[in-house]
């Protein structure tokens, strides 16, 4: 790695990766995309108990990738950087190249 700066980078990137590197913080975001939801709906929707979602969210909420406010008793997440739906697009885009490899492979036996 070539500075402090760089490797700050690295690291902080990497703290993203890993906030969001789990099925059912996936699922959530892909939730989000959307629009915002309570974390009622999100719970329901990921099929999870709301204190196990909360958990998820706050990981989310401190590495920057979702926001939340209160609306009277709820708590109301958004995306705070839509862009992650792009990451996720692209690990799409590998598992389809993946699964085509594979094909090939097995073919060639």
């Amino acid at each position: 790695m070539s500075d402090k700066n760089t490797q700050l980078r690295y690291e902080k990137q990497a703290e993203i990766a890993k906030a969001i590197g789990h099925p059912l913080r996936i699922a959530i975001i892909d939730f989000l995309r959307d629009g915002e939801q309570c974390v009622c709906d999100i719970a329901q929707h990921v099929g999870s108990e709301r204190s196990n979602v909360s958990r998820h969210l706050s990981v989310m909420v401190r590495a920057g990738v979702l926001e939340c406010r209160k609306e009277g008793l709820n708590v109301i997440y958004r995306l705070k950087t839509p862009c992650v739906l792009d990451f996720l697009s692209c690990a799409s885009r590998v598992l389809t190249h993946r699964a085509k490899d594979s094909e090939k492979l097995l073919r060639a036996l």
